[in-house]
């Protein structure tokens, strides 16, 4: 995929509240790592993985599904399979009608999914990192 820098910037900018889809309690993990440097960049994030629901990780309570979440989110980021985001796009965009955004993780491509966004206005990056696309366009906050 192909995104103009100045595309990423104005999603990476807007966010504020990012839902992490595959959010692992392992610091291992790349899904715990990005939610921690998220976080060192003033993003808030919310940890969904129903096998952590209820739990606490990086100070914030895991969810079962976005369904569950209570509070909005600007962006959600996917840490799931290719093939698992059709019905992570579809809950996210019944549970937020004022998504900004849907990032899909490294290796991580659904063009259904990102055609079914798009057609709401919501912006979609696919198969890349925040982590990396952050510092390399020069948005480092801390």
């Amino acid at each position: 995929m192909t995104y103009d820098d100045a595309y990423l910037r104005e999603v990476l900018t807007t966010a504020q509240i990012v839902a992490v889809v595959g959010f692992s309690a392992n610091p291992a993990r790349p899904s715990h790592y990005v939610s921690a440097f998220l976080q060192a960049q003033g993003y808030r994030i919310i940890p969904v993985n129903p096998g952590l629901a209820g739990q606490n990780h990086l100070g914030e309570t895991v969810y079962a599904s976005l369904t569950d979440v209570p509070d909005n989110a600007d962006m959600i980021d996917v840490f799931r399979r290719s093939d698992a985001v059709g019905p992570v796009v579809d809950e996210a965009l019944e549970r937020w009608p004022d998504l900004r955004s849907v990032w899909m993780q490294l290796g991580v491509v659904h063009e259904g999914a990102a055609q079914q966004a798009e057609a709401r206005g919501v912006s979609v990056v696919m198969d890349r990192c925040p982590k990396i696309e952050i510092p390399r366009l020069g948005l480092l906050r801390t």
